[in-house]
């Protein structure tokens, strides 16, 4: 009879590294919603556990962020960007956050995966998530100052501001 599988058996099949992005590139503005998105997709790895071929999938089932000033949030979701999700810029998202004050932020992540394996006779869950960190990625936070001024820049373009 074979060994029930655990996670720390499949650990070393290493799910993917995923990554971390923030929009706008690495600069946000005070206020405003920054979207951070972790990029971890569904994928499978082969080789043998207890001397059997086996395939061992990984799921990234929730994702939780750290965005460096004190505010966590868990998603199930690692996020899109504004493009896919046909929004402006500065749109807030389930993975967006606003920084209230100006500095400079390190964000983190850590991706949870669910693993099934299959020994070539069906799928079988693994007990438990893995959790695989989605790596680190630094933010400078802006202010944004508006003047009120006689013309735009179109129509001036040595203006104050522009």
């Amino acid at each position: 009879m074979r060994e029930e599988p655990t996670l720390s058996d499949v650990a070393s099949f290493a799910p993917t590294l995923t990554s971390l992005s923030p929009e706008p590139d690495g600069i946000g503005i005070a206020g405003l919603p920054l979207n951070v998105v972790a990029h971890a997709e569904a994928h499978t790895r082969t080789g043998e556990l207890f001397d059997l071929p086996v395939t061992v999938r990984f799921r990234p089932v929730s994702f939780a962020f750290d965005y460096g000033d004190g505010t966590a949030r868990e998603s199930t979701t690692g996020g899109a960007t504004w493009q896919q999700l046909g929004v402006a810029q500065f749109t807030a998202t389930g993975t967006s956050h606003a920084y209230r004050q100006r500095g400079t932020y390190t964000i983190t992540a850590v991706v949870h995966f669910a693993a099934d394996v299959d020994f070539g006779n069906g799928w079988q869950r693994v007990p438990g998530l893995l959790g695989i960190p989605a790596g680190s990625t630094t933010v400078e936070i802006l202010e944004a100052r508006t003047a009120l001024v006689e013309r735009t820049c179109a129509e001036d373009p040595s203006g104050i501001g522009c």
